[in-house]
């Protein structure tokens, strides 16, 4: 298959079919060299058909953005408002729980109802607002440097508070779930928070939709065998439910 516009073809049905190629794969199946593939790639991306990645390409941008909350909270909220409400099923009343920053998270403090004391700890200003004034529910706000564009504190003043806490259950928001990089966020600032957020937890529970699932934020949070739990939409893709609950992990469906 040496004809260019045969092999465009061809390349743009298998990433329809399978989200994405391997250079390796089109070079064998269309007995083409790697350097052609590589050029045929980069064609493509020129035409806004694909994203290019390490070793091959992609239907969709593998790479997550730090997008302000009020534009992310637009995006699935359908799906976002059901994991809120599925992660719910998880507290139970006395517990201490450490709750992250962004809209899936955020959906969670809106459903979240506590009949005997309950203890959050976040170091997001919308999830503690929303939780402020509900009955038996205590809130440590974490403190320090307040981003903008996530409305949540970073930095070692927050870090300083979780020396001295320890929780049940972290329930954490990311851009990114790869299966080879781990789990990931778009903000760099707020990477080594969540990190110190995993390291005070006992148990650790992913807030993910469907979007999230094969893409890539700057900073790595964890990796997926540090993960216990992650609940998500019945959009996403069975072949990364199926990786990950080979994984150990327990994925749990909001629909």
């Amino acid at each position: 298959m040496k004809n260019i516009t045969d092999r465009h073809e061809y390349i743009l049905k298998k990433i329809k079919e399978n989200s994405k190629v391997t250079i390796q794969e089109l070079s064998e199946e269309m007995k083409v060299s790697s350097v052609t593939i590589r050029k045929d790639l980069k064609l493509l991306e020129e035409k806004n058909l694909l994203y290019r990645t390490k070793g091959g390409a992609s239907g969709t941008n593998p790479y997550a953005s730090d997008r302000p909350i009020l534009i992310k909270e637009s995006i699935n909220s359908e799906e976002k408002n059901k994991i809120g409400r599925k992660a719910v099923e998880m507290i139970k009343d006395n517990d201490s729980i450490l709750i992250g920053s962004g809209t899936t998270a955020y959906a969670l403090a809106r459903h979240l109802e506590s009949a005997e004391l309950l203890t959050v700890i976040t170091p997001a200003l919308k999830v503690a607002l929303e939780l402020c004034n509900k009955a038996n529910i205590e809130v440590l706000q974490l403190g320090g440097l307040i981003r903008s564009n996530s409305s949540s504190v970073a930095g070692q003043y927050a870090m300083r508070i979780l020396d001295d806490v320890s929780c049940g259950i972290l329930f954490l928001g990311v851009d990114g779930i790869d299966l080879d990089f781990g789990i990931t966020i778009s903000n760099i600032t707020e990477t080594t928070l969540n990190q110190k957020m995993l390291s005070t937890s006992q148990k650790v529970v992913i807030l993910a939709d469907n979007t999230k699932f094969g893409r890539r934020g700057l900073g790595k949070v964890c990796n997926i065998e540090d993960v216990d739990y992650i609940i998500t939409d019945n959009k996403t893709s069975r072949k990364y439910i199926s990786a990950l609950e080979d994984a150990g992990i327990k994925i749990i469906i909001a629909d």
